[in-house]
């Protein structure tokens, strides 16, 4: 699996640049962390993406097919992908334009709104997510480094972020919930 160009600096970077921010404005864990977070994002994008770019994937169009996969019917107006995924209607717009040219999903009216349009997946396109999900999972989705327990407590951990952030009520988790998955 390919990644970014490594650093192959003889310290961390991060770690360097706290001590910095310590002696010039203060405590930096906060800032130490999120600069942390984002050197990951960029290093799991650039794995995953290479994972799925044999597929003609990238992670982010890999993520719409898996929902519409997810779906009832195979199908969802394009609304919902950006709502379920968590992105802007232009980004929803662009990824299934890319899908539709590869043959993924294809684009429907939508029958309960005449205006709307709906996203359904292919045949060739589950098969896509089929192979794609299994080279991801041999991977480990970039994270084999982890035991499963460490996941399960960053998965914890990132959600009390994403529940400050307003994404959902702190309200709507089970006692009993499972950790959570890609959707």
């Amino acid at each position: 699996m390919s990644q970014p160009k490594p650093l192959n600096l003889p310290f961390d970077p991060i770690d360097r640049a706290a001590e910095s921010w310590r002696a010039h404005f203060g405590p930096s864990a906060a800032m130490a962390a999120v600069t942390s977070i984002m050197r990951a994002h960029q290093i799991l994008l650039s794995q995953l993406d290479s994972l799925l770019k044999p597929y003609d994937l990238t992670f982010a169009r890999y993520e719409a097919l898996v929902l519409l996969t997810f779906s009832k019917t195979g199908a969802l107006p394009l609304s919902k992908i950006g709502e379920r995924l968590m992105v802007h209607p232009t980004s929803v717009t662009n990824t299934v334009d890319r899908l539709e040219k590869s043959g993924f999903v294809r684009r429907l009216p939508n029958p309960r709104d005449g205006r709307g349009v709906l996203a359904e997946i292919t045949e060739p396109g589950r098969d896509v997510v089929r192979r794609a999900t299994g080279d991801l999972m041999a991977a480990e989705f970039g994270l084999a480094m982890y035991a499963e327990d460490e996941l399960h407590r960053m998965f914890d951990q990132l959600r009390t972020l994403r529940v400050a952030a307003g994404d959902f009520p702190a309200s709507s988790m089970r006692q009993d919930e499972g950790h959570g998955g890609l959707l």
